[in-house]
């Protein structure tokens, strides 16, 4: 038997070794670019960015029965792009009357103008969805160091029960030893002012041995938002605004008695009036009169 003979089991044993390592390891990440879009949605199974090249967006003008909280926001989110403080937003309250919409319309007024942004660099969207929590903390290490600034967005943000990935956000917003980077800032929307259910809060309540510090505890989530935005549901006047918004935008043609009239009988039927019954009712309305709606 020669040496060669000798080896070959052995080679063919670290081969096998090889391969078995680098199906483990996972492949090297794509270099991020920020710079092919505006906006995108963080991965975090990959740990990648995916660009969107259109957002889905309402424009600020339809936004109708909102304008406090419309300015507050518009401000925060310009200062912000330009390079001076601003706060962690939470958006809370009514289904339907133009929270995420908001968010989105903010970012799209602030690039408006990219002679205003430092560097000519327009101000980034990446939306983070609700199951990822968990990875805010790895994203926000991936965005820390670039010379670029970010708008962390979560849609519908609340907790169960049994969820415990509250308390890696409020760790990601405080940012830690190293502190929040000063290129990130946080927007979410809930229907919940406090993020958690009531019963949840309740029970912490009944069954820890000082009940105020357990609820306390829970509610200094939202503390880590310096801007609660509150949105209620809106009067008929405002509802039967939007409505007209919609109509004059995208040039739909009807007799405003009818209009009204057709408007209020549809927002009965969904036992509801906000912006999301309004354009469910334009795209009806838009449908029947067979008139396209390019947004």
């Amino acid at each position: 038997m020669t040496a060669e003979t000798d080896w070959k089991p052995l080679a063919d044993r670290l081969d096998r070794l090889i391969a078995l390592i680098e199906r483990a390891v996972p492949p090297a990440r794509p270099p991020l670019d920020v710079d092919v879009a505006d906006a995108f949605v963080w991965h975090a199974a990959s740990g990648t960015l995916l660009p969107v090249r259109k957002v889905n967006r309402v424009d600020m003008l339809l936004l109708k029965g909102i304008d406090r909280v419309r300015n507050i926001l518009v401000d925060n989110t310009d200062r912000f792009a330009r390079g001076l403080p601003a706060n962690n937003v939470l958006l809370w309250g009514a289904r339907g009357m133009g929270k995420s919409s908001l968010v989105k319309a903010a970012h799209a007024s602030a690039n408006a103008d990219p002679a205003a942004l430092p560097g000519g660099h327009p101000l980034k969207l990446v939306e983070i969805h609700r199951e990822d929590i968990d990875s805010l903390p790895e994203l926000m290490v991936q965005l820390r160091d670039l010379d670029r600034r970010f708008i962390l967005f979560c849609d519908d943000l609340s907790f169960d029960n049994d969820d415990t990935s509250y308390k890696s956000l409020k760790a990601a917003l405080d940012g830690g030893v190293e502190g929040r980077p000063d290129n990130i800032v946080f927007y979410a929307t809930s229907n919940r002012r406090h993020l958690l259910p009531r019963d949840m809060m309740e029970n912490e309540r009944s069954t820890a041995i000082n009940p105020h510090e357990a609820v306390e505890e829970k509610v200094s989530l939202s503390d880590r938002f310096g801007l609660w935005l509150g949105f209620h549901k809106c009067s008929q006047d405002d509802y039967l605004a939007m409505v007209h918004g919609y109509a004059e935008h995208f040039g739909l043609s009807v007799d405003q008695a009818q209009l009204d009239a057709e408007a209020l009988e549809w927002s009965t039927t969904r036992g509801a009036r906000s912006g999301r019954v309004a354009w469910q009712f334009i795209v009806d309305l838009a449908g029947r009169l067979g008139a396209p709606l390019a947004r």
